[in-house]
């Protein structure tokens, strides 16, 4: 997953924590009457400037302006003496502030990163004091102080913010300078208390810190006739590990079933928060998942369940949050501050695109030759089914003796980046270049990936690494890291312009890290010459858009239930998502699946500490298959630096100007009924 570092997420994406009080104070509102927004307009106006940009100027830093900004005459006065009319000075103005931005944010962001490796390194003792400065916002108070040395003000009345709406409507028509213009209007579009922004961090390190130490110990699993399935050693992290371990059990044509089964019963209980305080990231007793018994030394132990602690941290998240709407007028939920702010697709758009997908014909055909390959009837955990990857008939053990091998720690995977880029078909000199900028970490928990935010900083690739190497899982995330790292390396040094930089969404650098990551396999000299590969592959990828897409619906639709019930407790919410994934699942996945009333959709981590974050994967599978077309006969390495130097235009001119056709899940569904008759 990328770590949410791009341009201006400060304001758009982070989330702000506050108590209830806090959360229902009114927020100041402008000083400024229409009455004087209009005479400035008129003084402005006879100037040789555009008139709909001085309107939209004064417009955007009346609202703004607050009483402790200056009365409405010194409103007016600093209009006048601010807006710059002649356009060279104007570029002039803009490239300055453009570099200096990048040095604020940059070192922001390298302070916040190293800050962060106690908690987020495997190489650090752990202390508490590590979570403390964890979560110190060092970056939280330059943005209001920008708006009291009135350089925001600068900024909002020379280069005013364009909604979606408008945006879109000239995405075909700017310059890229016009482009860059609206990019820097983005950093100033509501005035959050410097305080709201502090708390923020807090609460993101501490539901870091639960995620990063939520491991379940699955070598002390057993079921009722006392039988073990799993290593004794071994340990997975919630839900990804847990994910990937039930994945690569479909090998196993053993005992694979069952340890699936086992995993299964284990996520239910961390869903219904059953799950026994006692077995979260401990390993000194025995716990049975279907009976919920927990055992020491051979005898029953009591064992009480964890305290709805997974659903506190949701609601620390959604009244953080809430506590900034009343600072934004349009952006007035968490929920349209994420999809109409940062991803720019409306949440209502991005669930219509998700359900008519989860409702076609093709979920019910597909389902039928999984379960026919499977040769049994489907489980609710087949949404993670890999059957169709070159790797899913493979002894990962195999695989994990060869990436320990090749990657016994950090260092020997940094060191061997560029040799992975030649075999993508880079030649040596830039893949030696784009290896130069990333770094490798040994990560606390599942992996992540963290962008430079000036020239001259790194990318930094996390993903967990045992004491005997890199087993396959972790390699398996490395390169997913990989591909972000390469996208974040990309679109910051190659874009033209620092506030163009990164993509539209991280639904567009997750599409890269799901390109890097299919061609794990390749990297590791093991190829697939089946002649029905690229039908597999597109059925793949159609699978899993299918599985996150619900994940993605129920997200948005707890986030709903939030805001229509904002008093709600812990239990209270943990009986509504409940709920809310049984709906989603009995309307989806139930006519696919056969059974209905299933949670599983509700097991995702992400849906703690990265609120509203699921549907950057479900993008990202319709962005990967678009980008995958276009990429056929093409030079790999050429096409993917053409496409992400674009930098930030909107989600659907990014994809014109990278495929040239609309960004659409139709094509995937398309490719799926295609490759099911290949099949036949």
């Amino acid at each position: 997953m990328k770590k949410m570092i791009i341009l201006f997420s400060a304001l758009l994406v982070l989330s702000a924590s506050g108590n209830q009080t806090k959360a229902e104070q009114k927020a100041d509102v402008s000083n400024i009457s229409s009455a004087n927004i209009n005479q400035t307009i008129e003084i402005l106006s006879t100037s040789n400037a555009d008139k709909s940009l001085v309107e939209k100027g004064v417009k955007h830093a009346a609202n703004l302006w607050r009483a402790s900004d200056g009365t409405e005459e010194e409103f007016t006065a600093f209009c006048k003496e601010n807006f710059i009319t002649d356009q060279a000075e104007k570029e002039l103005v803009f490239e300055k502030i453009s570099r200096n931005i990048e040095i604020i944010t940059g070192h922001f962001n390298k302070i916040t990163l190293d800050l962060l490796e106690p908690v987020h390194l495997n190489t650090f003792e752990q202390h508490p004091i590590d979570n403390a400065f964890g979560a110190y916002s060092v970056d939280s108070h330059w943005m209001n102080d920008f708006y009291q040395n009135k350089i925001a003000f600068i900024i909002a009345l020379n280069f005013p913010a364009f909604s979606l709406g408008e945006k879109e409507a000239n995405a075909k028509n700017w310059t890229r300078q016009e482009w860059a213009y609206a990019r820097l209007g983005d950093y100033f579009t509501a005035r959050v208390p410097a305080e709201l922004l502090q708390e923020v961090g807090k609460m993101a390190a501490n539901t870091d810190v639960y995620i990063m130490d939520y491991n379940i110990y699955v070598g002390h699993l057993t079921d009722a006739k006392g039988n073990r399935f799993f290593p004794e050693d071994k340990v997975l992290l919630s839900h990804w590990n847990l994910r990937d371990e039930l994945k690569a059990n479909y090998a196993n044509k053993n005992d694979g079933l069952e340890k699936q089964k086992m995993i299964y019963q284990v996520m239910q209980r961390i869903i219904s928060q059953e799950i026994p305080e006692k077995v979260i990231n401990k390993g000194d007793v025995e716990w049975d998942p279907y009976t919920n018994m927990v055992y020491q030394n051979g005898k029953t132990i009591d064992a009480t369940p964890e305290p709805n602690e997974r659903y506190q941290q949701i609601l620390n998240n959604f009244h953080a949050n809430k506590a900034m709407d009343a600072y934004y007028t349009d952006q007035n939920t968490f929920i349209k501050r994420q999809y109409d702010g940062a991803k720019e697709i409306s949440a209502e758009a991005t669930e219509k695109i998700f359900t008519d997908f989860m409702r076609s014909e093709e979920t019910v055909k597909v389902g039928k030759l999984i379960q026919k390959r499977l040769g049994r009837k489907l489980q609710p955990f087949d949404i993670w089914y890999d059957g169709f990857k070159a790797r899913s008939g493979m002894d990962e053990s195999k695989l994990d003796a060869q990436t320990r091998e090749l990657y016994p720690n950090a260092a020997a995977l940094e060191a061997n980046l560029p040799n992975l880029l030649v075999k993508l078909g880079y030649d040596e000199e830039r893949a030696q270049w784009l290896g130069d900028h990333i770094a490798v970490d040994p990560a606390r928990g599942s992996g992540h990936a963290w962008g430079g935010a000036a020239k001259g900083q790194k990318a930094h690739l996390r993903t967990r690494i045992g004491a005997k190497g890199m087993d396959y899982k972790g390699y398996n995330i490395a390169v997913h890291e990989f591909g972000h790292n390469v996208e974040q390396t990309i679109s910051l040094y190659d874009v033209d312009n620092f506030v163009m930089n990164g993509v539209p969404n991280t639904a567009f650098t997750e599409a890269l890290a799901f390109i890097f990551q299919k061609r794990d396999m390749l990297l590791l000299g093991i190829t697939d010459d089946s002649p029905q590969k690229d039908a597999l592959k597109k059925l793949d990828l159609f699978w899993s858009a299918y599985e996150i897409m619900g994940v993605s619906v129920l997200d948005i639709r707890m986030w709903k239930w939030l805001y229509a019930n904002p008093e709600a407790d812990a239990a209270q919410l943990r009986d509504a998502t409940m709920q809310i994934a049984k709906e989603v699942w009995n309307e989806f996945y139930a006519p696919v699946y056969g059974v209905k009333d299933q949670t599983i959709l509700a097991i995702y981590s992400h849906m703690l500490n990265s609120p509203l974050y699921l549907s950057n994967y479900a993008f990202g599978n319709v962005i990967e298959f678009q980008l995958e077309e276009q990429l056929k006969g093409k030079s790999f390495p050429a096409e993917v630096d053409r496409i992400f130097k674009q930098g930030r235009l909107t989600p659907n001119q990014w994809m014109v100007e990278a495929t040239g056709n609309d960004l659409s899940a139709q094509p995937l569904l398309k490719a799926a009924k295609e490759a099911l008759e290949e099949l036949k």
